[in-house]
């Protein structure tokens, strides 16, 4: 008998993960071949970002620590915070990734056509979906669990345990996320998806505003109403300690194991243990028939014929030659100053941008995230009495608009000049132009940045109750970098463009898109720190005039060569590309 035919045949879901793990091998080792640069920015961004936060946490958990009867009150209700906060943004996460992997990919799509059940499908993709969606939260966590561990003197057993429960929690909202992206695959179209995620966003910010309102404290408070004063701060965060929240099973187990008590921090990990067991068994069994119907209305969603209005209106244009003009055609037909042809790009942009039911709910997530940022601001107004904490609270909040800005330019900008694909080729010989095309899609993103972006400074500022010098200041700061940051995600964009690609988030992921983000994050820094430094209410010393011109001077300089040298950089490429 041969022992070769003998051999057990490998199941389907292994052969897809094997395959997938050689590729992502093979791709990283190209990586390293191809961009010594590329590499070398990853590792330093990557050992940085690790070695400072793991710093600041640190000394921020010793500094809480301090405080005599309040330090481990505090320290214990951040833990439990923090987790309740990032369950959220996992679960966030694992919504969009998996309705992106399990009814917009490509690979989905072709694995329909071959012989392996739908259930070994949605396995592999359930498995995708969870690596993709947790190593951000795992980047974001696991200094922070370390920091806390050093801070306490947990002992080496400590960290084993972190790591198994940690991998134990992620599973829950993957879970979660899959059958919440599966139903919305299945019950929603994208039209009434769309106003139903608008209208959750509104009636989520109306009740935040309401929840979060500040109670207004006195000016003056003795020391005896200071716990008093402690448990009203604390009461708003009480929703952390629910006790059938996930984020708290492993928050108590992390507790409880560094105080000693292991018998109850075990009883919380077996609570973690179990769920995730059950749910995941029956996420592994029970959804492949599920995510079968859902596919298959996802795909014949889009029909001409399973849409009787849209097959209307395609033999009523057959007659006339014409389409009707929607929304965003009389919209850009006011701008009377363009040609038609740049009108027409932009009206292309703007429509396969709305299509895009990833790309808009990340934008709805963020915008939602700022949301709570814009109402947490009011917490401050009635606290800052102090030249210099106003001054920092204000330059802060200038760092945290602009960090939000290059999310934006990275995530939605970058990627715009490599989504025209295989067809640039069409653009290329159209009248229009190529490096047109890079001018009208720079200005697009930077008229739709500046509508968010001062707005934002503005509103924060009203908030924080600045002078009205000091809101036009970071007005005009805000407006430059806005020109900047988009200047250099459209110009790096053009740069480094991968036409193979139709996902944003891969395009991004590549070279120019992590240059892309390791360079607005340093301009960022660099920017507020020369702004700080030259600062006209004098920040770190008294006002001075050379101070003020070199720290403004500096900043103009950098903005101009970090904004406009990619951007013509990038033009040059487009018309090389033309040719």
């Amino acid at each position: 008998m041969n022992p070769q035919a003998a051999a057990p045949v490998p199941s389907p879901l292994a052969l897809l993960v094997r395959a997938n793990a050689l590729q992502s091998w093979r791709r990283l080792k190209s990586i390293r071949q191809q961009s010594f640069l590329l590499s070398s920015i990853v590792v330093i961004f990557i050992g940085g970002y690790i070695t400072v936060s793991f710093g600041l946490f640190h000394w921020g958990l010793r500094f809480i620590g301090r405080f005599p009867g309040l330090g481990e009150v505090l320290i214990e209700r951040m833990l439990f915070l923090m987790l309740a906060f990032l369950f959220i943004m996992l679960l966030f996460s694992n919504i969009v990734i998996g309705f992106t992997n399990l009814f917009r990919n490509k690979e989905t799509l072709f694995l329909w056509t071959l012989p392996i059940p739908a259930q070994t499908i949605f396995r592999y993709k359930f498995i995708e979906t969870s690596l993709l969606a947790s190593w951000a939260f795992l980047f974001l966590i696991a200094p922070f669990l370390a920091a806390y561990g050093m801070t306490n003197d947990a002992p080496w057993h400590f960290y084993l345990m972190t790591l198994a429960q940690v991998s134990l929690f992620i599973i829950l909202p993957t879970v979660v996320g899959c059958w919440i992206a599966i139903a919305l695959g299945r019950h929603l179209d994208r039209r009434s998806f769309q106003t139903m995620a608008l209208a959750a966003l509104v009636l989520g910010l109306a009740g935040a505003a309401i929840w979060m309102k500040p109670e207004l404290i006195g000016e003056e408070i003795d020391e005896n109403r200071v716990l008093d004063l402690l448990g009203r701060i604390l009461k708003r965060t009480e929703f952390s300690t629910y006790p059938l929240l996930p984020s708290y099973w492993l928050a108590s187990a992390t507790l409880y194991w560094v105080e000693g008590a292991h018998s109850t921090a075990g009883f919380f990990v077996l609570v973690l243990l179990s769920y995730a067991l059950f749910f995941g068994l029956l996420a592994f069994t029970g959804f492949g028939g599920i995510f079968y119907d859902a596919a298959s209305a996802v795909q014949s969603r889009g029909s001409m014929f399973g849409q009787w209005e849209w097959f209307r209106r395609w033999q009523d244009s057959r007659r006339a030659f014409t389409w009707p003009r929607g929304a965003a055609e009389r919209c850009f037909s006011l701008l009377t100053f363009l040609r038609p042809d740049v009108r027409a790009l932009l009206v292309k942009d703007v429509r396969m941008f709305w299509r895009d039911t990833t790309q808009w709910g990340q934008t709805l997530m963020l915008f939602g995230l700022l949301g709570v940022y814009i109402v947490n601001l009011r917490h401050f107004s009635h606290q800052l009495v102090s030249p210099f904490w106003i001054n920092l609270v204000s330059f802060l909040n200038l760092a945290a608009c602009s960090l939000n800005l290059a999310t934006l330019t990275t995530r939605f900008v970058y990627p715009q000049f490599s989504l025209e694909g295989k067809r640039i080729w069409i653009i290329g010989l159209a009248p229009l132009g190529l490096d047109r095309v890079v001018r009208a899609k720079f200005w697009l993103a930077t008229c739709m940045s500046l509508a968010v972006t001062v707005s934002l400074i503005w509103l924060s500022c009203h908030l924080l109750n600045f002078t009205s010098e000091r809101t036009a200041y970071f007005t005009c700061a805000v407006l430059v970098m806005t020109l900047t940051l988009n200047g250099l995600a459209t110009g790096l964009g053009t740069l480094y463009p991968n036409f193979k690609e139709d996902n944003p988030s891969k395009i991004v992921s590549g070279f120019g898109g992590t240059l892309c983000l390791v360079l607005s994050f340093l301009y960022i820094v660099a920017s507020v720190v020369l702004l700080a430094v030259g600062s006209p209410w004098g920040l770190l010393r008294r006002v001075n005039v050379d101070h003020v011109m070199a720290g403004t001077g500096g900043f103009l300089a950098l903005s101009l060569l970090m904004g406009w040298l990619p951007y013509w950089l990038g033009q040059r490429r487009a018309r090389e590309l033309q040719v």
